[in-house]
């Protein structure tokens, strides 16, 4: 093999030229022709049984050439990119440029992992900002406690006031007509959640059980569904049902009913102010790693490859399609829904998924630079973190993810450290 050539394009793509001499050539046609030999058949010769040559002869001299290229550009290929120095993340496009039985030349063109050049990284200023609890933030987080045990209490002598539930039927119709998806029985409907359309919910407001009336509603000119959007509807309403929230009350039964550490009010109260605190500094911490890391990425340069970026968004979507499935739906129904092209739905990730690939590369050069290693205990301890998380195996989860890939994790996570412990840090509440 001999690497003739070697030039860089643009998004971090390099071109080699590579030549396979005749020695290597031949070598790769005879193990062509081993390998083809039982299958081919030469007039005066049992298959299988005629010689190289004979065959060559009958069929032409580049009978097996492809076969040989097949079996020899790989390691030819491999050879040169050691030799370039350069270290691929994806497939190469190969083109053979030259091809006889003296050998062949042909230019893999590949992506590779991009030069990075960093700005200043070490003596950074960030502002840390951790908000003090207030008692009323603690008031409200408790009402939430209160709502989540809350209870659906029947009502039967009033009228539907907002933050009611109520069982209804509906049908929907348009210029007289009703429209496909515009009824239901029994539907249940929880008046102020914005679970419907604008209007709708507002218009139920007053109406007492056993009532049939109408309610007049304007679909939004943004609805997924063209032959209503910005359309006035009209819709048939019957009340069968409401049902309020009953709260149960804030005393130390209520506090014992939901722990198992407290016994009153005031103990919970505390302990909930303390956690609410810790989660306030845990938020600041992230925010200034996300300031510090955004710093060192905008003074980076690089020229990101694509491939890198479509595998972010590939990752992306796929995430998206798992939190759908997981709530009943999937990605193409999702586009069909939302009348939205997958084109047009990858662009949406698009300048996240830079960031993101920006992110990595910068704190793997800041790592390279600092010389910032997992040790062969931090690695094992992060298998063991995974076996327990997954419920998994320990030497299954390692057939799973590489050593060296948790080696990179790592790494990265002590360059994000390196970055916070060489910053200047300010405190503002």
């Amino acid at each position: 093999m001999k690497l003739l050539s070697k030039n860089k394009e643009e998004k971090s793509k390099v071109v080699l030229e590579i030549e396979v001499t005749q020695e290597e050539f031949e070598e790769a046609l005879t193990k062509a022709f081993k390998k083809n030999v039982s299958k081919i058949t030469v007039p005066g010769f049992r298959k299988g049984k005629a010689p190289r040559k004979m065959i060559e002869k009958y069929y032409g001299e580049s009978v097996f050439f492809e076969d040989a290229v097949n079996e020899s550009y790989p390691a030819a290929y491999e050879e040169a990119v050691k030799e370039a120095g350069i270290e691929p993340i994806d497939r190469a496009d190969v083109e053979i440029i030259k091809l006889d039985k003296t050998g062949y030349t042909f230019k893999a063109t590949v992506a590779v992992k991009p030069e990075v050049t960093l700005g200043e990284y070490k003596g950074l200023t960030v502002t840390k900002k951790v908000p003090v609890v207030t008692d009323e933030e603690v008031d409200a987080e408790i009402e939430r406690l209160r709502e989540r045990n809350s209870r659906l209490v029947e009502v039967k002598d009033r009228p539907v006031k907002n933050g009611d539930t109520v069982l209804i039927d509906y049908a929907g119709y348009l210029n007289g007509e009703a429209f496909a998806g515009g009824t239901a029985e029994k539907q249940t409907l929880k008046i102020g959640s914005g679970q419907f359309i604008p209007g709708f919910e507002e218009q139920i407001i007053g109406k007492n059980i056993g009532e049939e009336f109408d309610i007049n509603v304007k679909f939004p000119e943004e609805y997924h569904a063209s032959e209503l959007a910005g359309k006035d509807t009209v819709f048939k309403i019957k009340l069968h049902e409401i049902k309020e929230t009953e709260l149960p009350e804030l005393d130390n039964e209520f506090i014992k009913d939901i722990s198992t550490e407290f016994d009153t009010v005031e103990a919970f109260k505390e302990d909930l102010k303390k956690k609410m605190q810790e989660n306030n500094e845990q938020k600041a911490e992230r925010e200034v790693e996300d300031k510090l890391i955004d710093k060192v990425v905008e003074k980076m340069q690089v020229d990101l490859p694509e491939v890198l970026v479509e595998r972010n968004i590939d990752q992306m979507v796929q995430d998206f399609d798992y939190r759908l499935r997981s709530q009943g739906l999937d990605l193409p129904s999702y586009l069909q829904i939302t009348d939205t092209k997958m084109e047009d739905f990858r662009k949406n990730f698009a300048e996240e998924a830079e960031k993101r690939v920006k992110v990595r590369l910068a704190l793997e050069k800041i790592a390279e630079l600092e010389n910032l290693k997992a040790t062969e205990e931090e690695i094992d301890k992060e298998y063991d973190t995974l076996a327990t998380q997954y419920k998994m195996d320990k030497e299954k989860i390692k057939t799973y993810i590489p050593t060296e890939d948790i080696a990179n994790d790592l790494a990265v996570n002590k360059a994000i450290d390196f970055i916070k412990e060489n910053a200047k840090i300010r405190k503002s509440k």
